[in-house]
C-alpha cells in the first residue's frame, strides 16, 4: 500500500468520524434537551440546551471534516486547482465555524478565550445538568 492510499484511507476515516460525531452529537443534544425539559418543565431551558449542545457538535464535526480535506489534498501531489479548492472549502468552513461560535457565545471568537466544538459540547452538557437539577429548597 502506497503512502497516497494510506492518506486517502485516513482522510476517509476522518470523514466518517466527522459524520459520526455529528450524528452522536445530535442524539446527545436531543437527549440532554429532553432531560432538561422533563426535569425543569420549561421549554426555554430545553431549547437553549438543545441549541448549545447541537452547535458544539456541529463545530466539532466541521473541525474534523476540515482535517479530512487537508489530508486528502496533501496526500496527493497537489495541483493549483486542488489547493484553490481546498482553500475555498477551508474558507467556507471557517466562516461557518465563526458564525456558529458568535451565535453560541454572543461574541466574536477573538474577543474571548479560544473554545473548540468539543469545549462547547462539554459546556452545554454541564449547563444541561445544572438546568435539569431539581430545585434546592
Amino acid at each position: 500500500m502506497t503512502l497516497v492510499e494510506v492518506m486517502e484511507h485516513t482522510a476517509t476515516a476522518f470523514e466518517i468520524l466527522g459524520a459520526a460525531t455529528l450524528v452522536a452529537g445530535t442524539v446527545l443534544a436531543v437527549a440532554l434537551a429532553i432531560r432538561v425539559l422533563v426535569r425543569s418543565r420549561g421549554g426555554r431551558p430545553a431549547y437553549l440546551t438543545l441549541r448549545e449542545a447541537f452547535g458544539g457538535a456541529l463545530l466539532l464535526s466541521v473541525e474534523i471534516l476540515v482535517a479530512a480535506d487537508l489530508l486528502r489534498t496533501v496526500a496527493v501531489t497537489p495541483t493549483v486547482t486542488d489547493v484553490v479548492v481546498l482553500g475555498l472549502i477551508v474558507l467556507i468552513r471557517t466562516f461557518l465555524s465563526f458564525s456558529l461560535e458568535i451565535e453560541l457565545e454572543g461574541v466574536p471568537p477573538w474577543r474571548r478565550a479560544l473554545v473548540t466544538g468539543a469545549g462547547h459540547l462539554a459546556a452545554a452538557t454541564a449547563r444541561a445538568r445544572e438546568r435539569a437539577a431539581p430545585p434546592r429548597s
